[in-house]
């Protein structure tokens, strides 16, 4: 099988030739830019700075000589415009807190606060509001709030139909992947329901309504019929700049990334199962039903946590894949969750713990539970091998390298 195949046959819940692998066909599958630089000098790779593809969590470019050492299968189409509200364009040189000479789009534009730490600015207007800050001792952004008056169509701000210029721009990205022997992950943005990333807004000059993080999540209950409103118009303009992209990408992708929101902490959620019923499930069930009655693409749900509750919920809302299996979080053991979701749901992630073992673990720690979590969820297909969430810049570049052998070692 080729890498499109495999990644097809999982999807399918049939057992391929081996476990696909996916590292940066999404924001929630990446590897830090750091972590790119160690990897390229491990594997002997030509010396050059790295591309930062998100500033937001600072993840960098796998390119593709780093995608076959690696042995990856899926990658993914990004959004013309990041989550700082400006385009990957016109690279220049940037050194990092930590001293790494890495290559940054032309208006990631930022200065250092009182305090040393950095800030960043929507659109790279550096005459806006600072949108995020990075400490001085930090590895990614963390968004800077801004409060304002309460209208259900300020919320809406960033959910626009496609204009014809991104629609050129998808032109050319669906075009330059066509034919390809790697399996698509499509980025479109747009469909990120209340996605606690995207509420601050950081890609706004100016973003009203409400912003802070805190006030969203006592909103679900304070103001319920403000919360339904928003999601109403999302869902509705999401779906009319799907019937257009779709025009566009057609059965070229195979994957379509619809939400990056997050329902779970270490050992419970946000919210209730009756609630995202009630305020989650009608929404996702508006895109997702379209997706299916219009296209091949599988769609795929992002939430971290203890999130077993939901699971079910998440099918519902006709979900396909769910990522990440955070097997360390409360109600979240692998062994369960395939024997009970296995054949309804994807599990695309859970590979590996990324809060201990990938991090602080030995390297046979490592190999270990790599082989022991490929054994459980690629029983019977269903499964695409990634860690349970990006991989982080101080990681032992040891460890991932025990994973990637400790992978290549199960699929012989």
């Amino acid at each position: 099988m080729n890498s499109k195949q495999r990644v097809q046959q999982s999807l399918g819940h049939q057992l391929p030739d081996k476990v696909p692998v996916d590292f940066g066909s999404t924001t929630v599958t990446g590897i830090h830019i750091r972590m790119v630089e160690k990897l390229r000098d491990h594997y002997g790779l030509e010396k050059r700075p790295v591309k930062l593809t998100e500033p937001y969590q600072m993840l960098g470019e796998i390119d593709a000589e780093l995608q076959q050492l690696m042995g990856i299968d899926a990658i993914g189409l990004s959004p013309p415009d990041n989550m700082f509200g400006f385009s990957s364009t016109g690279w220049k040189e940037f050194q990092t807190f930590w001293g790494q000479e890495i290559l940054v789009p032309e208006l990631f534009n930022t200065r250092l606060d009182e305090n040393g730490d950095l800030l960043i600015y929507p659109e790279g207007d550096m005459k806006a509001h600072p949108s995020a800050k990075m400490p001085k001792t930090g590895f990614f952004f963390d968004a800077i709030i801004v409060e304002s008056l309460l209208d259900p169509k300020d919320n809406l701000e960033e959910f626009r139909p496609v204009s014809e210029q991104d629609l050129n721009y998808w032109k050319d990205q669906i075009n330059s992947i066509r034919g390809s022997d790697k399996a698509i992950v499509a980025n479109f943005g747009g469909t990120g329901i209340g996605d606690i990333a995207l509420v601050p807004a950081p890609f706004l000059k100016h973003p009203k309504g409400i912003r802070d993080i805190t006030e969203w999540y006592m909103s679900l209950v304070l103001r319920p019929d403000y919360i339904r409103t928003v999601f109403d118009k999302q869902s509705d303009i999401a779906v009319g700049n799907l019937k257009k992209l779709a025009a566009i990408a057609g059965n070229t992708i195979d994957v379509l990334y619809v939400c990056g929101t997050d329902f779970g902490t270490q050992d419970s959620t946000f919210c209730s199962p009756e609630t995202f019923d009630d305020l989650w499930l009608p929404y996702y069930r508006k895109i997702n039903d379209w997706v299916h009655a219009n296209t091949t693409w599988k769609t795929f749900k992002h939430s971290c946590g203890a999130v077993e509750t939901l699971i079910s919920h998440f099918i519902e809302a006709g979900f396909d894949i769910l990522n990440p299996v955070q097997i360390t979080a409360k109600g979240m053991d692998p062994v369960r969750l395939k024997e009970k979701y296995g054949n309804q749901v994807v599990f695309w992630g859970g590979g590996i713990d990324t809060q201990h073992v990938l991090s602080f673990g030995t390297i046979h720690d490592v190999r270990n539970q790599v082989l022991r979590q490929c054994e459980i969820l690629s029983k019977n297909g269903g499964f695409v091998f990634t860690t349970v969430h990006n991989i982080q810049a101080n990681v032992p570049v040891e460890n991932v390298i025990s994973m990637i052998q400790a992978l290549r070692e199960f699929n012989r």
